[in-house]
């Protein structure tokens, strides 16, 4: 049958065409913080803010809300409408004043006084002048200019859809809105209320009066909800001028459209938005310092500009409890940033969800969130590919990736049987399908090119278990020089490739700081560095002993990162004693259990950080002492000296 395909429109959600989310980067740096003392939380929260290669994380997109946001108050100011009046006013004083010079009458030379003696400031000059009979139809028209400016800014404040809606000032026009004022003033008083018939009032509002508001709100509550936050805005604005400015315009607003009900209907308006949102911003204010005036429209604008940037900004900062990525407003982040950003901000979105779906962190028992044994395993596979690459670049080791539990060949090879899982022996298979087949006559010569009668695989030699023991320095000089993190890496890595490539070994981890511990793999990744003297290298040993004991099948491994000398010892009743300089009961101690090791036949190798000639004067004594090996690899090389040094005790123990 041909196979059949169904096509159909995209209708959103994830884009099905988009390659799969690489996490492995992501992986990685999270791990690095981690293992740097970092909650899980902590460390996604760190990748988000510093982002991915070709993805600005938070701290980038904050940095533009902010330049964004200095833009706006540092250009405008909010005197735009005010000018426009002065402008106006002018205009009109002068038309009139050019009407009236020809004239030699009385009425004329009134009306020149008249003029001459209006106040200074423009809203008393404005409505001193409601009752004038001017006598130049310019200067009416200036005037009526001003009336219809004030209407149009106080309305397109608080309603998006007003410029598209209020295509001209006829009194009609002025009339509708009135209209729809009074309507809206009583559909917010009825929902105070709590009146049943809202809903049906919302509907017969909106059949009525939609064109103004193009957010085609779907029940009263957005309705408020849209009104309220441009509202919020306008009053943000008012708060931001001088007391002086907001007097002149309170004046003004009375002469909106030549009717004192506009702004009584408005105020009216504003008052039940604040008693229905009082969560909205109803007092702040802002500063602007720029050249570039804004209108009453565009100043309430600007404001819900920086109150957008403002809530982008705290989505940005991920500081608040049970933030995520995917709080980050998208569409506002496009209105503010563009379309970079968005891909930006919904790549991380992405890259956060991915990386908890996906199982790379799961609930401790305590309730806080660590890393899960998925997300282990790719870290440790990470650090051991880091580590092999370091030995093939400084000490020519082959790649581990072809070493299995099976054992090494041996040189010989034997026929197949069912079962066995060593690869072929290629030259010999080919050699006897070739001589099965020139032995064969007729019909038989022309059957199968290989038969399983053919097959020879590799023969080896079954490798030794081995038990090791990890013994890696946890005193605060590890985190204070830099090594808290390498060390965890090569714990990473020799955990990674016993775990996959030599899961008959017995692998013991153990830190050692004023006290010894054993820790699992995850425990130690997590582990927080905390400032507490003492570098308790006895206490380390005798709990690798007791591991070395609990295998006496396998072969004794023991492999210690330190980068200090012994400070303290396990007393008989378990209580730890520091001292620095070391007491001789503290030497004494950890040399009597290095030598309890050398007793089990104890393969030692000590890996030594930094570069204190004291601490390598006795490593290098307790090395001798057990037939140990000591090792200078520096931070860069501590995994590949470890990891190699482990292949070496085991090779040899094979």
């Amino acid at each position: 049958m041909s196979s059949r395909y169904a096509y159909g429109p995209w209708h959103g959600g994830p884009d099905p065409l988009a390659p799969p989310t690489d996490l492995r980067a992501a992986l990685d740096e999270i791990g690095r913080e981690v293992m740097d003392g970092s909650s899980p939380r902590a460390a996604m929260r760190e990748l988000l803010r510093r982002g991915t290669e070709g993805t600005r994380g938070t701290d980038d997109l904050s940095r533009r809300v902010w330049e964004r946001r200095r833009e706006i108050t540092q250009r405008h100011n909010l005197d735009g409408t005010l000018e426009q009046v002065r402008e106006l006013l002018e205009r009109a004083l002068d038309a009139e004043r050019r009407e009236l010079f020809p004239d030699p009458d009385d009425d004329a030379r009134f009306r020149e006084a008249r003029l001459d003696a209006l106040p200074p400031d423009t809203a008393r000059a404005v409505t001193e002048l409601a009752d004038y009979d001017w006598r130049s139809s310019e200067a009416a028209d200036a005037y009526q200019q001003i009336r219809d400016l004030m209407g149009r800014q106080l309305l397109e404040q608080r309603f998006e859809g007003m410029k598209q809606a209020l295509q001209s000032t006829s009194p009609e026009d002025v009339e509708r809105v009135q209209q729809m004022l009074a309507d809206l003033n009583e559909l917010l008083a009825a929902h105070a209320r709590g009146d049943e018939d809202v809903p049906q009032r919302f509907d017969e509002f909106m059949r009525d009066h939609g064109d103004f508001f193009p957010e085609n709100p779907r029940n009263v509550d957005e309705l408020i909800d849209a009104l309220a936050a441009r509202s919020a805005a306008a009053q943000r604005m008012l708060n931001s001028m001088s007391a002086e400015q907001r007097a002149e315009l309170g004046q003004l607003a009375q002469q909106a459209f030549g009717d004192p009900r506009l702004a009584q209907q408005l105020a009216q308006l504003d008052a039940q938005l604040q008693g229905l949102r009082p969560g909205e911003d109803w007092q702040g204010a802002e500063r602007f310092r720029g050249q570039d005036p804004l209108g009453l429209g565009e100043g309430a604008e600007a404001m819900r500009d920086l109150a957008e940037l403002d809530a982008l900004a705290e989505q940005l900062a991920q500081s608040y409890p049970g933030a995520r990525a995917e709080d980050i407003d998208l569409d506002a982040l496009t209105r503010q940033l563009g379309d970079e950003a968005r891909v930006d901000a919904r790549r991380l979105a992405e890259l956060q969800r991915e990386l908890e779906s996906q199982g790379f962190f799961e609930r401790a028992p305590d309730g806080t969130l660590r890393l899960s044994p998925k997300a282990l395993r790719q870290l440790g596979s990470k650090a051991l590919s880091d580590v092999v690459d370091t030995m093939r670049g400084r000490r020519g080791e082959r790649d581990m990736r072809r070493a299995g539990a099976a054992g090494e060949p041996s040189g010989a090879s034997r026929s197949w049987e069912f079962g066995d899982s060593e690869p072929w022996e290629v030259s010999r298979t080919v050699r006897n399908a070739v001589l099965r087949r020139s032995q064969q006559q007729g019909a038989a010569s022309r059957g199968p090119l290989l038969d399983v009668s053919d097959v020879e695989v590799v023969e080896t030699e079954q490798r030794s278990r081995a038990a090791v023991a990890l013994c890696v320095d946890t005193s605060w000089s590890m985190v204070q020089d830099g090594r808290w993190v390498p060390m965890k890496r090569t714990a990473l890595a020799l955990h990674h490739l016993i775990s996959t490539r030599y899961r008959s070994d017995a692998l013991e981890l153990i830190t050692f700081g004023r006290h010894a511990q054993r820790l699992d793999i995850a425990a130690l990744t997590g582990l927080e560095g905390v400032w507490e003297q003492g570098t308790n290298l006895h206490h380390a040993l005798l709990l690798a002993g007791r591991h070395l004991r609990r295998h006496p099948d396998a072969a004794p491994v023991v492999l210690v990162v330190t980068d200090g000398e012994p400070t303290a010892h396990l007393e008989a009743d378990g209580h730890a004693v520091f001292s620095y300089p070391p007491l001789p009961d503290t030497l004494a101690l950890t040399v009597r259990e290095m030598d309890s090791l050398s007793r089990l036949g104890t393969a030692v190798t000590i890996a030594m950080l930094g570069d204190d000639p004291r601490v390598a004067a006795f490593v290098h004594q307790l090395a001798r002492r057990c037939g140990g090996r000591v090792l200078d690899p520096g931070l860069d090389g501590l995994g590949a000296a470890v990891v190699g040094d482990y292949l070496r005790h085991r090779r040899r123990a094979a």
